[in-house]
Order: structure tokens, then C-alpha cells, then sequence
């Protein structure tokens, strides 16, 4: 154990060296930190986990591609909204919003077929979403022309709080009746391809389940755009997730302020 630090004092331990980062970080490597076994590490990361809950905290402790990370608590993302003025700046537009929830739900994908899911053309969002990292090439589809192939990033999975894809939550939750449910489900399916290649010292998204052959009768297997109900079940579906704030680096932001 390192030294000072007895076994009662690994959470405020922990809870200091995850304040200090802007990344997730793994129990072994907190272990290695802290010079203890990952078995301990892993149950004090649990114990954090369970006061800043219970406590009723401002921040809470979540697991996250692959590692522990400190966020805000979604409760106070009004609050904190209003306070970093500069965070207006780092928000993704609507259209950014639904390109990167029909991308999350349906990946791999290629910007046809998220423009026609849309009904729009969606090369601004895409290229922002790829831009701020969030999105990324993962191959190419098996069709004419061998158009791109877009997945969800790691970074993606930790702005979002989410361990896997397979967390995003059930669609079926936010849809406001049966016919819109089965609507979701044949569009987004009617998306969904192969990926016939993943760039080396890339991992493919968990997506397992997910995939279905492109419908006959289709350019490049894109259904027709999603009706405004169902559009709007996807990306509240998606925007559910992002209330928790990561951490802000203050030393790096700046604020607009009236020219004297």
C-alpha cells in the first residue's frame, strides 16, 4: 500500500486522483498508483461509487470505456450550464444530435444512408461529429462505389457515460405507440450493413445483434426518411444520456466579456 494510505483511506484516495484527470482510468492502473491489490482498488472504486451516490453529491463516479471517471451530476446540468458561460460553445446542434443518434443505433453506416434516414443531406454534421472525435471511419461498405463506413469512437463512449453501445437506452421507451416502435426498427434495421473492413488498432463497436441485410429494392440499402415521431424517439432516446457533464478544465476556457 502506498505509503500513508491505509485500506479505509482508498476512496478519498481514489476520489483525488480521478479529480486530477480528464480520462478514464482503469482499477489496475489506480492499483499500480496506490500500490495495492485490483481487487482492493476495484472495491473501493465501488465504495466511491455508492457514497457520492447515497450522499447526494454534485459528482458522481461512473465506469466508462474502460475505466472510472468523475461527472457532474446530471441534476445540476442546468446549473452548471449557466455557470460556464463558454459551454455553449462546446454543444452539438440538433442536426449533430439526431446524425450522431442514428450513427450510435445503426452503426456501421455511411452518410448515405444517414442522409436518408434524415431526409437531408448530413455531410455538416458528419464531418463535425468526426471533427470533434466522436465519430470515425471504420471500414468500407460492400456496395457500388464502396462508400465509407461511420461508427461511434471511444471518445464517444466517454463524453457519454457509457461502457458500451450496448448501453444506449431501449428505444422502445420513447416512442409514443406501437406503430412508431416498429417504424424505428425497420428504418434503423434497413441501415444496418456489414463492415467489410475496421482499420488497424481499432476495435469495432459493440454492436453485436445489430446488423441485418440491406432490404432489396434500395440503392445502397437506406430506407425511406423517418417520420418527425419517430425522429424525435431517436434522439430523445440519445439525448437522454447527456445530462452528466464531464469535468471542465477552467484553466483552458474562455470567456466573452464586454470591450471596455
Amino acid at each position: 500500500m502506498f505509503q500513508g494510505i491505509t485500506e479505509a483511506d482508498l476512496p478519498g484516495a481514489l476520489e483525488a486522483l480521478l479529480f486530477v484527470t480528464d480520462q478514464p482510468v482503469s482499477a489496475v492502473t489506480l492499483a499500480e498508483m496506490l500500490e495495492c491489490d485490483v481487487s482492493l482498488a476495484e472495491s473501493a472504486l465501488l465504495a466511491l461509487q455508492e457514497q457520492l451516490t447515497s450522499g447526494n453529491r454534485g459528482i458522481q463516479l461512473r465506469e466508462v470505456a474502460g475505466g472510472w471517471r468523475l461527472f457532474t451530476h446530471p441534476a445540476y446540468h442546468e446549473l452548471i450550464e449557466k455557470y460556464v458561460v463558454s459551454w455553449d460553445t462546446r454543444k452539438l446542434s440538433a442536426a449533430a444530435m439526431e446524425t450522431l443518434a442514428i450513427v450510435a443505433y445503426s452503426q456501421p453506416v455511411t452518410r448515405g444512408q444517414v442522409a436518408s434516414v434524415r431526409g437531408v443531406n448530413s455531410d455538416s454534421p458528419m464531418n463535425s461529429l468526426v471533427e470533434k472525435g466522436l465519430l470515425r471511419e471504420m471500414g468500407v461498405a460492400d456496395a457500388p462505389g464502396n462508400p465509407v463506413l461511420y461508427g461511434t469512437t471511444r471518445t464517444f463512449l466517454e463524453k457519454f457515460g457509457l461502457r458500451s453501445v450496448a448501453d444506449l437506452p431501449d428505444l422502445a421507451q420513447f416512442v409514443p405507440d406501437e406503430a412508431t416502435r416498429r417504424l424505428v426498427a425497420e428504418r434503423l434495421s434497413a441501415v444496418r450493413v456489414q463492415v467489410e473492413a475496421v482499420p488497424d488498432g481499432e476495435d469495432a463497436p459493440d454492436a453485436e445483434g445489430l446488423q441485418a441485410p440491406a432490404p432489396q429494392g434500395t440503392e445502397d440499402g437506406a430506407g425511406a426518411p423517418l417520420e418527425d415521431a419517430a425522429r424525435a424517439a431517436v434522439t430523445a432516446a440519445f439525448t437522454a444520456l447527456s445530462g452528466a457533464v464531464e469535468k471542465i478544465d477552467f484553466d483552458t476556457l474562455v470567456f466573452e466579456t464586454d470591450d471596455e
